[in-house]
């Protein structure tokens, strides 16, 4: 399961629909545009020192995922679908779908713009 940065949220506010939905993953992954916007959101945050070590015990448990050449491709399918269906997307989500699509697994967001992308499952809670 790919979590998306408001998951991360979720999950540092120990949102227990969240919590249900990520305890019963077999695979919890974080994409590297999701790590990066959560970061910048606890540079901007008080709890700044709190947040980073809740941070960095979520991480040892996850995997993060990076995105690659085959990840390009993805990208390139997933925005010119959604772009020729006039649905478009922000340009992090769209890394984010195309890293999730390639590894082919489902991505845990309270975004619903991600349900135009084929070949992509979101969960919501």
């Amino acid at each position: 399961m790919i979590v998306d940065t408001n998951g991360l949220s979720a999950w540092w506010l120990n949102e227990p629909s969240f919590i249900r939905h990520i305890e019963q993953a077999d695979r919890l992954c974080v994409p590297v545009p999701a790590l990066a916007e959560f970061r910048f959101g606890i540079l901007k945050s008080r709890f700044r020192e709190k947040m980073t070590a809740w941070l960095e015990d979520a991480l040892a448990t996850t995997t993060v995922l990076a995105a690659d050449e085959s990840t390009t491709r993805h990208y390139a399918e997933i925005r010119l679908q959604l772009t020729s269906a006039g649905t478009p997307i922000p340009m992090n989500d769209l890394w984010i779908a195309a890293i999730a699509r390639q590894h082919k697994l489902p991505v845990i967001s309270r975004d619903a713009h991600f349900d135009h992308v084929t070949g992509l499952t979101r969960i919501g809670w």
